[in-house]
């Protein structure tokens, strides 16, 4: 019997922060949103990997032997498998921002908080590439790294990085660049990085640049840029109390005569930050929190799938 794909309706009702604002554990909400998205394709996104052969490797004891190149052992007396991107498992890390300023979302809103968000994306993230037998990682930073899990594919190894996001309170300020720098001495082998942060730093070039320290050390990076929607359309219409985030004190304001230079702003601050990382070869992704999470997987999953290959091109 072929199987019923979910309704939009469904698939909405897995994947809309509204609802899963109301599912407090984290490692529900992020089974929520994988069950929604795999359910919604006509197939796998890892389809297809086990089909494209991407290269030879030595055989060794224990292989399965329907993928020994017959042809070759021929020429050459000796035995090879055939490799295919499926077998080219990535060690991911996700770089999680946990500073004071991702506490934000509106007032009396029911989407979740840029945290929440952001540790929603990088567990469901996580639980799909444990499924495909990657290994994956955590870091968690403010202005200093707060918890690191090495990349691995224990069975356990997502549990912990679910109790690392759900004890992650956001104080403090963001000091990114120096933590990257610290990560990217400490990642050895090369994979994917996905940092996932507001970018409320400083300093966005020295971010740019500490981001290509993974890339010098060949990693593939890819930046979600997590943001509330007010900060994306500025919505507000009377005078308004402004508490600021991370040290940044607080100013009662006139939102109308604000509103044009403050979206110039931000505009220009988006698009400087997509050019950077372009010209950085990093992959990057603008999120907005009242956004269903399909999209944001989908991206991920994209970028994935590129970097595997560009790991089978370098063997």
């Amino acid at each position: 019997m072929a199987q019923q794909l979910a309704s939009k309706e469904e698939l909405h009702q897995y994947l809309d922060p509204h609802v899963l604002e109301k599912i407090k554990r984290l490692d529900l909400r992020a089974r929520h949103v994988v069950e929604g998205f795999i359910s919604g394709l006509h197939r796998s996104p890892f389809q297809g990997f086990s089909v494209e052969f991407a290269t030879h490797r030595e055989y060794v004891p224990g292989d399965d032997i329907k993928h020994i190149d017959w042809k070759v052992q021929a020429r050459t007396d000796r035995i090879y498998i055939k490799q295919y991107e499926e077998e080219t498992n990535l060690k991911s890390t996700f770089l999680v921002d946990g500073s004071e300023s991702m506490r934000f979302r509106m007032p009396d809103s029911d989407t979740m908080t840029k945290f929440d968000y952001a540790a929603t994306c990088a567990a469901a993230l996580a639980y799909m590439l444990q499924q495909q037998q990657d290994a994956v990682g955590l870091a968690t930073f403010d202005e200093g790294l707060m918890e690191y899990i090495p990349p691995s594919n224990s069975p356990t190894q997502l549990k912990r990085m679910v109790h690392a996001l759900s004890t992650t309170e956001q104080r403090k300020k963001t000091e990114l660049a120096p933590v990257c720098h610290r990560l990217a001495e400490k990642m050895a082998r090369r994979g994917m990085v996905c940092l996932v942060t507001d970018l409320f730093v400083d300093d966005v070039e020295e971010t740019i640049l500490a981001l290509e320290h993974f890339r010098h050390a060949g990693h593939e990076v890819m930046l979600l840029h997590i943001m509330d929607d007010a900060e994306l359309t500025f919505p507000f219409q009377s005078v308004t109390l402004f508490r600021g985030l991370e040290e940044m004190g607080e100013e009662t304001v006139e939102p109308k005569a604000l509103r044009d230079a403050y979206l110039e702003e931000v505009n220009t601050f988006l698009h400087e930050v997509k050019r950077r990382c372009a010209a950085a070869r990093i992959d990057y992704r603008l999120v907005n929190t009242s956004e269903h999470l399909d999209a944001v997987l989908s991206s991920f999953l994209a970028a994935r799938m590129a970097a595997a290959r560009k790991m089978v091109a370098k063997r």
